[in-house]
């Protein structure tokens, strides 16, 4: 069973994420701040992230790229999922290292199906 890290302070949004995950047969950890993500993704290396990006402190951003840059977590890929959803953010995100990037609210099956596809790209 994959395990999903999500890092997001919202928690209505981590609750909607989990049913869905757990509905769907994956395991869930949480962070609810990008630093707490970046600790949480080195300590239990996840098989998949998904990264808000507007959070206090260390943003989605930063914690995506500290991320996709550590030797230990390096091979972790990163879905960005934000409100953000100018062209600039995407790109942005994809810069730091991010694999995919979604917009909230986030269609339930496209966020498994883009889920699935990073872990059998792995």
């Amino acid at each position: 069973m994959a395990r999903i890290l999500i890092v997001d302070d919202s928690p209505t949004e981590t609750f909607r994420f989990r049913e869905i995950l757990t509905k769907n047969g994956f395991e869930v950890i949480e962070a609810s701040n990008g630093a707490d993500g970046v600790t949480m993704a080195q300590a239990e290396l996840p098989d998949l992230v998904l990264m808000d990006v507007v959070m206090p402190g260390v943003n989605g951003f930063q914690a995506t790229r500290q991320i996709a840059r550590g030797a230990t977590t390096k091979h972790i890929p990163i879905v960005i999922v934000s409100t953000k959803d100018q062209a600039t953010d995407r790109v942005w995100g994809k810069r730091q290292g991010a694999a995919d990037y979604l917009t909230k609210p986030v269609d339930e099956n496209q966020l498994i199906d883009v889920i699935k596809h990073h872990l059998n790209a792995g």
